[in-house]
């Protein structure tokens, strides 16, 4: 039975994030809280977010400014960067401030008085990506990273699917879970500071969402700023200027930020996993999600609660 608000039930830490160290922030009545589970458009939110926030001004050119775009828009769960002087640039900050998470819902206080966008994406489409990611990062510096097997994309699919990192959790392995992290946020998806976000809406009609995330964030847009914003996050431009907008980011991965950002493009899952890893995926979304979030996170398709 769901409590009427979200309540912290979880403490997520691993190798690389602790949900704890939300306990240092103090919320304003106007944050923003851009969460997904991973691979899903984050990052994307983040620039849209940023471009709505920032609007006379080139969100590249923000984040150029500072030596990592998380002094702008932090990732406040990751523990690798202290939380002394994260919660510092926080507080700093004299703009609306919008802050990343990766924590499903039963891991991170809710409040209220904030606005949460969570953003989803089909899991196989997540896999294909997360791939990418996961060989690439330099996990050589992070000494608590569990080993796995980094050039075996389909015995990564096999752990992925069917081993959870946390007692919990029965699929996201080495990570987190990635069904079960939608599931939590969808339970409570009726909450009027909750707005859904796909990422396929976004490949589809990115104008239309940028003007809906705005409504919702209450924020007004002219009509130049829609082609602005359109032109400032759309995937070409960003990877244009990825070295400059991202470089601390792109110290992370090896290739830089041209890594970090690959292809955001959905399907290349079906030209390479079996019907039988597929049946792999098909039991996971069983196990984990309700068949409202399982359509979801397929089609794009909103249900209202």
């Amino acid at each position: 039975m769901l409590h009427v608000f979200p309540q912290v039930i979880h403490t997520y830490k691993n190798w690389l994030m602790d949900s704890a160290r939300w306990d240092a922030f103090t919320p304003r009545d106007d944050d923003i809280v851009i969460a997904t589970p991973y691979k899903s458009g984050t990052t994307w939110m983040q620039l849209i977010v940023g471009s709505l926030v920032f609007r006379d001004r080139s969100v590249h050119d923000v984040f150029a400014e500072v030596d990592s775009p998380y002094r702008i828009t932090p990732w406040l769960d990751m523990k690798h960067n202290p939380i002394e002087e994260v919660i510092a640039d926080l507080e700093g900050q004299t703009h609306r401030r919008f802050i990343k998470t990766h924590l499903p819902l039963d891991g991170l206080p809710y409040y209220r008085q904030l606005k949460y966008i969570i953003v989803s994406r089909d899991a196989r489409d997540v896999f294909m990506s997360l791939w990418n990611h996961h060989r690439n990062l330099k996990r050589l510096e992070m000494e608590e990273a569990p080993q796995t097997q980094t050039e075996d994309l389909h015995a990564f699919w096999h752990d992925w699917t069917t081993r959870g990192f946390f007692p919990w959790e029965s699929e996201g392995y080495p990570y987190w879970s990635n069904l079960r992290h939608t599931q939590t946020w969808w339970d409570y998806r009726h909450l009027p500071n909750f707005l859904f976000v796909h990422f396929n809406n976004l490949l589809a009609d990115l104008p239309g969402e940028i003007r809906r995330i705005a409504a919702f964030l209450e924020i007004p847009v002219r009509d130049e700023d829609v082609p602005r914003i359109v032109h400032e996050v759309t995937f070409s431009t960003v990877k244009e200027k990825a070295d400059r907008s991202f470089q601390a980011l792109g110290q992370g991965f090896e290739g830089g930020a041209q890594t970090f950002f690959h292809k955001g493009t959905n399907g290349r899952w079906k030209s390479v996993l079996s019907d039988e890893e597929l049946a792999l995926y098909d039991a996971a979304a069983q196990r984990e999600l309700s068949d409202d979030c399982r359509a979801w996170l397929e089609s794009a398709q909103y249900t209202n609660p």
